[in-house]
């Protein structure tokens, strides 16, 4: 018999049991996880750091366009952040610029903080005021 990780046991309860608004909030974190290990692997030389880690964000930013919903005002304007973030992570890439990663990093914190502000307001409607992130 396998002896289960707790710790991969707890991660999976709390996707199992997180809202949309919710998961989307940890894609983002996850996304900016991704980025400082980008950046930490191009400050080490780690090419493959580097490549994976932002091969993983760029997936992050991919189901994020996939998922937008062109019926919202906001859509458009979204999706061609998305799309320049990606091409600028791309170049990042090709030419190991740290510099890039940064532009990007605070554009996914801005991001990330706009919806972390909308599922605290999600949850005080639902919970009364209960619950922060």
């Amino acid at each position: 018999m396998a002896t289960l990780n707790p710790y991969k046991a707890y991660q999976q309860t709390s996707v199992d049991t997180s809202t949309p608004g919710e998961l989307t909030l940890m894609l983002y974190n996850g996304a900016l996880k991704f980025l400082s290990l980008a950046k930490r692997g191009m400050e080490a030389g780690d090419i493959e750091m580097k490549n994976t880690n932002l091969q993983k964000t760029q997936n992050i930013i991919r189901e994020f366009m996939v998922t937008l919903d062109p019926k919202q005002p906001v859509a458009e304007g979204m999706m061609q952040m998305y799309d320049y973030m990606n091409r600028r992570l791309i170049e990042a890439n090709v030419t190991n610029d740290a510099a890039i990663v940064a532009e990007v990093t605070g554009l996914m914190t801005e991001f990330r903080d706009t919806w972390k502000q909308v599922v605290q307001i999600q949850r005080q409607k639902q919970y009364g005021g209960a619950g922060g992130v």
